[in-house]
């Protein structure tokens, strides 16, 4: 759809509404924020604005809505859907000068901070509290907490301690016609009609731009213990998952991880770790708590279930160092694919039972169709990374065919009674696979939400689905 390019005049108008040092149109800053971590793609806003405070956003919302210039939210540019790419130009909205941590409040566990806060930083902040804010996707050290609840983030911690979406209590929130709500309360139990903060969650700033965050904290365990389980086979490894649960035990993490991602970490990222012959397949398990005797008794609980799946080797870390490096290993496995070869990245998620389906059906497609994958990710929640290697596709398959092989792996995910991303949203990339998933009618309700809240469509418009 066609909308207002950005005039000398209206760039005036601009810099009234969020002040003339917090707007920029030199070349840098555009090329800058034209990016985020999804792939190759460039998308060149006209104008990066970096607000102080809510007034400003909402001024800028108002004149954005009233002249139909669109507007694009970008938090930490960590994202790996494309939902942060001004794909029609006009202005892109930093968040990164919200970065206050506004309030911890121990007796009620819960905390209030500016959505620009960094999540490991935040996380940091509650544990020297003596609490835990659990959600800490892979890229914590980098991603900004609004531009998590914008993709409903998750990270190893969901499987014991739920997602995002168990966390959030309330959010200051400016629509894209510039007024400000509170979507909920500061409270644990809400049931007072339509919940706002839900919908919010998980929206990629479609609906409104997030500017206060209230969370739930818990209390930090002072014990883990990480075990490292070895197996020749994926689909072994992928079967333990839920025999682990059914054996009445719930870890604080549970990852898989494929040998060529491993081989990759300890090659781009000087990983100490001895990558033994004819293993092929990870299970990484971390239990929390306060009573050790509780956490051996379930780690030997877990032993049992990993003989039964032909485990051959399980390494216990239980120091500081050991967990450190072994969770680098993973958290890193990202970036050493990217510095391996030509990926794309998908995020699946199955009922867990279905891992093992899954997985050996992601190698039957990649076979068919000639490209390689590096799987991976948090298992105990089905939740799994594939990242597509162009191994040896020819560049015209892999520019005209790699799409069908990606509609088989999400039809498979679907039969399995999973659906298109877990954590990492759909944005600008995943948007065209929606209808493997959703019916029209699914869409349409989407389609109409997004109206009721934005009807001039300017805010992050062409992301999640079209129009």
């Amino acid at each position: 759809m066609p909308y207002t390019k950005i005039t000398s005049a209206l760039l005036a108008q601009i810099e009234d509404a969020v002040g003339s040092s917090n707007v920029f149109i030199d070349d840098e800053s555009l090329a800058n924020y034209a990016h985020d971590e999804t792939e190759d793609l460039m998308y060149y806003p006209e104008v990066v604005v970096k607000p102080l405070e809510t007034a400003a956003i909402s001024a800028l919302l108002k004149l954005c809505s009233e002249n139909h210039i669109p507007v694009t939210p970008r938090g930490g540019g960590t994202g790996l859907s494309g939902a942060a790419l001004p794909v029609f130009g006009g202005v892109l909205l930093s968040m990164e000068k919200f970065k206050a941590i506004i309030d911890i409040d121990t007796e009620n566990l819960q905390a209030t901070v500016e959505p620009g806060v960094i999540t490991e930083e935040f996380i940091n902040a509650v544990g020297e509290r003596g609490l835990l804010y659990p959600v800490d996707p892979s890229s914590k050290g980098s991603c900004f907490i609004g531009g998590n609840v914008a993709h409903c983030s998750g990270g190893p911690r969901v499987v014991k301690y739920g997602t995002i979406r168990e966390y959030i209590l309330n959010l200051e929130v400016v629509l894209p016609t510039g007024e400000v709500i509170w979507t909920g309360a500061n409270t644990l139990k809400y049931s007072s009609g339509y919940n706002l903060t839900q919908l919010m969650i998980g929206s990629e700033g479609t609906l409104g731009v997030v500017t206060k965050i209230v969370t739930k904290l818990i209390p930090k365990p002072s014990q883990s213990v990480l075990m490292l389980a070895s197996f020749s086979e994926n689909e072994a490894a992928c079967a333990a998952v839920s025999a682990i649960f059914r054996a009445g035990v719930t870890p604080s993490a549970l990852e898989f991880m494929e040998r060529k991602g491993v081989a990759w970490v300890i090659e781009h990222d000087d990983i100490r770790f001895d990558l033994k012959d004819g293993v092929n397949a990870f299970l990484m398990i971390e239990f929390d708590g306060d009573d050790m005797d509780v956490i051996f008794n379930d780690c030997e609980k877990t032993n049992v279930v990993l003989e039964q799946f032909g485990c051959t080797d399980v390494l216990l870390a239980d120091t500081a160092g050991q967990k450190e490096e072994l969770w680098r290993m993973r958290r890193t496995m990202a970036e050493s694919v990217k510095s391996n070869s030509v990926y794309k990245e998908e995020d699946t998620v199955v009922p867990r039972a279905a891992l093992p389906k899954l997985i050996n059906g992601i190698k039957e497609i990649g076979a068919r169709y000639g490209f390689d994958s590096v799987c991976y990710g948090h298992a105990g929640d089905g939740n799994l990374h594939i990242n597509i290697i162009k191994a040896g596709m020819s560049d015209e398959d892999w520019k005209n065919r790699l799409k069908d092989g990606i509609v088989e792996i999400f039809e498979l995910t679907a039969a399995l009674g999973g659906t298109i991303s877990g954590e990492h949203g759909i944005g600008l990339v995943q948007k065209d696979f929606m209808s493997i998933k959703y019916s029209e009618v699914n869409l349409n309700l989407m389609r109409s939400i997004k109206k009721v809240f934005d009807p001039a469509c300017i805010l992050n418009p062409g992301k999640i689905f079209n129009l």
